[in-house]
């Protein structure tokens, strides 16, 4: 069974960092690709950034140029590094198997003005 667990949200205030990590078990990591979704409230889960099995990634929107996916293998953990933070990045992030019905519990991310 694939687990996936997201650690290392909390409260930042605008233009401070977080960096996440999400730790996957239970299925062969390094063939996946790996993305971060994000949900404020009140609002749809929205793609956040991916990466590929090749190491290629893609960013979301606003986040380009601030955040920073990357994955290391060895350790079956992605990570979702961000910068200039800002409060419109409030939401809860979630870890997912690209193209697989499998998420984490959620990681929740706040941004203060």
């Amino acid at each position: 069974q694939v687990q996936l667990v997201e650690s290392g949200g909390g409260l930042v205030q605008a233009g401070g960092s977080l960096r996440l990590s999400c730790a996957a078990s239970g299925t062969i990591f390094s063939i996946n690709a790996m993305g971060w979704y994000r949900q404020a409230p009140g609002k749809q889960r929205e793609l956040v950034a991916y990466i590929n099995s090749d190491y290629s990634t893609n960013l979301v929107g606003s986040v380009k140029g601030r955040f920073t996916i990357s994955r290391d293998n060895a350790k079956n953990t992605v990570y979702l590094q961000m910068n200039s933070l800002k409060p419109e990045d409030t939401g809860v992030y979630y870890c997912t198997v690209i193209g697989q019905s499998y998420w984490g519990q959620g990681t929740q991310v706040t941004v203060s003005s």
